[in-house]
C-alpha cells in the first residue's frame, strides 16, 4: 500500500502558503534544494504534477488544489494525535506588518496579551511602507497587516475605522507665523507626517523636520522640550499625556484611517481573531 510521508505534504503546504520555495525552506529549517527534492518526490509518488510550471510564481494545478486542501486536514489530524502524547502542538507563527507610526506604541503589549488566549502562537513583526506590506500580504509573506491611510482605503479590509488627528505641543513651543512650521515626526512613510505636511501645504505654509525618530519616547521628549509640533491621533495624545493644541494657529487636520487586512487562504482562525482583537484594543483607546 502506498503511503505519503507527512513531511512531503507539510512542505507542499508551506510552499503554497508562502508562495516561495526559499521562504518555505527557511520556515521548515531546511535548504531550498531539499524543498525542491521533496516536491519532486511527492509528485513522483502521486503520479502527477501539483505545481503549475506554466504559471508565474508558485501556482497549483487543479489536482494540486485538491491535494493541498486534503493535506491541511491530514496534517491537522496528525498534529492532534501528537498532542495526545506530548500535550503540545506545534506553535503557529503569525507574521504581522505594522506601520512606522505604531513602531513605538503599545502594540507589542497588545500582541502579548492576545497570546494569553492562544498560548501556542508566536509572532514575527516587521514594519515597512504600506504598499510593500500589502504586496507581501497578497503574496502570502505576511498574515496580517495594520495600515494607516490619509484617505479612506478603497481595497477590501477586515476592519476600517477613522481616527481624529490633532496637533500636540508644549508650553515651550514657539512658531514663527511667517516662517516654516517645525515638525516632530516618525519620518519616512509616517501617515501622520503626510497628513501634517499636506495640511500645511494646503494652507500655504512650509515646514521643517526638526526632530525625526522611530521612538515614541524620543518624539514625546522632543515635543515636551519645545522642538516643534507633532500630529498624532487624539487617543494617543490622551494616553501619553501630550498637550493637544486645540486652538493652534495651524490648519485643521483631516481624519486618519486605520485598516486591518488578513491574508487569503489557509487556516485563518487565529489570524482573524487577532485582527478583531487589535481593532477592539485600538478603538478602545481614549479619545478614539
Amino acid at each position: 500500500m502506498l503511503n505519503i510521508p507527512t513531511d512531503l505534504l507539510r512542505t507542499l503546504v508551506a510552499v503554497t502558503e508562502m508562495r516561495s520555495f526559499t521562504k518555505a525552506a527557511q520556515s521548515l529549517g531546511v535548504t531550498q534544494p531539499a524543498v525542491s527534492a521533496q516536491i519532486k518526490r511527492l509528485q513522483y509518488l502521486l503520479g502527477y504534477e501539483v505545481l503549475d510550471k506554466s504559471a508565474p510564481g508558485v501556482s497549483l494545478t487543479p489536482r494540486g488544489e485538491i491535494v493541498v486542501n486534503n493535506a491541511r486536514r491530514l496534517l491537522s489530524i496528525n498534529d492532534e494525535i501528537l498532542q495526545l502524547t506530548s500535550g503540545t502542538i506545534p506553535g503557529q507563527v503569525i507574521r504581522v506588518g505594522i506601520p512606522i507610526d505604531y513602531a513605538g506604541s503599545r502594540l507589542p503589549g497588545t500582541l502579548i496579551r492576545f497570546r494569553e488566549q492562544w498560548p501556542d502562537i508566536s509572532y514575527n513583526v516587521s514594519s515597512g511602507p504600506i504598499d510593500e506590506m500589502l504586496r507581501d500580504l497578497k503574496q502570502g509573506e505576511l498574515d496580517l497587516v495594520l495600515a494607516l491611510f490619509t484617505e479612506e482605503p478603497t481595497i477590501a479590509a477586515r476592519h476600517v475605522w477613522a481616527q481624529e488627528t490633532v496637533w500636540v505641543h508644549s508650553d515651550a513651543t514657539r512658531i514663527d507665523p511667517r516662517g516654516p512650521v517645525p515638525l516632530v515626526s516618525y519620518g519616512g512613510d509616517s501617515a501622520c507626517q503626510r497628513i501634517a505636511v499636506a495640511a500645511l501645504h494646503r494652507a500655504g505654509r512650509d515646514c521643517n523636520f526638526v526632530f525625526t525618530s522611530h521612538s515614541l519616547v524620543s518624539l514625546m521628549a522632543a515635543v515636551a522640550a519645545g522642538f516643534g509640533v507633532m500630529v498624532v491621533p487624539r487617543g494617543r495624545a490622551s494616553r501619553n499625556k501630550l498637550a493637544v493644541w486645540e486652538d493652534a494657529p495651524l490648519p485643521k487636520l483631516p481624519d486618519l484611517y486605520s485598516a486591518i487586512f488578513v491574508r487569503d487562504g489557509g487556516d485563518r482562525t487565529v489570524i482573524e481573531d487577532l485582527a478583531d482583537y487589535l481593532k477592539k484594543e485600538i478603538m478602545g483607546e481614549p479619545g478614539k
